[in-house]
């Protein structure tokens, strides 16, 4: 009887061992993520750090230098251009950068703790305090939130703090029926019920169980809410609604090169170019999220 030679089924000690596909898939950087992240982390670092380490003032005029073409197009304006007040256009584009990202930025963060504050305990508590909340948001959704910010603006001001605040208050439907759909979804899960029954409190079924199942959604809506919560800045600081000249915003700055289009584009150009960047960025950065964060709650269609 011949004997079976076992050896070719023995691996060497010393051979290497294959890499699995998901341990070779994880090594890699995943660019689609990383990518816009680090370009929105350098839009915020050059836009508060720009400014003083350049030495750069945004306020100062040089009328003899006024709508003076960019250094690389022969011109004397520097880097970016000037506009016509003779302005540096790269210190206003980077400090305009402060004002815009800081309300967008806030306004999301403060738009996405009051929609899963509220759609947490709509979609735990039900009954009538999930109609209520629900009715409320449907009704604020029947309204053009820009007319109303515009409104808004003009009777309580429009100071940074003021702008992120009213950005909160047009940004926290999202987050809320988003949270509310994933908690009723969950709030029937055996751990659920098994917390529930063991005579946990209402918070701590929330805080421990289901506030952990909600966070991979939230900073999906959050990197959302950023792009649209910076465009509607821009919006209302072009038609003159957001921060007052000459404190520079992306939006007026768009606003002050309308009337020099012609003979002066690059004034438009920069602050526009950011935001267009900023808003890219951001939703690229959301569906990287959505895409990267394997959550038993992160259902594509949720976010549809």
């Amino acid at each position: 009887m011949s004997t079976v030679d076992d050896s070719s089924h023995v691996s060497s000690p010393l051979s290497p061992v294959p890499e699995t596909a998901p341990s070779a898939r994880r090594r890699r950087v995943d660019l689609r993520l990383w990518l816009p992240l680090g370009v929105l982390l350098l839009i915020g670092a050059a836009s508060v750090l720009g400014p003083g380490l350049l030495d750069l003032e945004p306020e100062a005029q040089d009328l003899g230098n006024r709508l003076q073409e960019p250094v690389w197009l022969g011109g004397d304006g520097g880097a970016l251009g000037t506009d016509a007040f003779g302005r540096d256009l790269l210190a206003r584009t980077l400090a305009g950068g402060q004002v815009s990202l800081a309300v967008g930025f806030g306004a999301a963060t403060g738009a996405v703790l009051l929609g899963v504050l509220l759609g947490l305990v709509a979609g735990y508590r039900g009954g009538r305090l999930d109609r209520a909340i629900m009715s409320v948001a449907d009704v604020w959704l029947a309204f053009p939130f820009l007319v109303l910010a515009l409104a808004a603006v003009a009777v309580v001001g429009s100071d940074i703090p003021v702008l992120i605040a009213l950005l909160t208050l047009g940004g926290w439907v999202l987050p809320t029926r988003v949270t509310r759909t994933i908690v009723q979804r969950l709030r029937g899960e055996d751990y659920v019920v098994a917390a529930t029954g063991a005579g946990a409190s209402d918070a701590y079924v929330v805080w421990r169980h289901l506030l952990p199942q909600v966070l991979p959604v939230t900073l999906v809506v959050w990197s959302f809410t950023v792009g649209t919560l910076v465009v509607i800045e821009s919006s209302l600081s072009f038609l003159g609604l957001g921060v007052r000249p000459p404190t520079p915003s992306w939006g007026n700055l768009i606003s002050d090169g309308t009337s020099y289009l012609e003979t002066a584009w690059w004034i438009l150009t920069w602050p526009a170019l950011m935001i267009v960047v900023t808003v890219l960025c951001a939703n690229a950065l959301g569906t990287a999220l959505r895409r990267r964060l394997s959550n038993v709650a992160l259902d594509p269609k949720v976010l549809t």
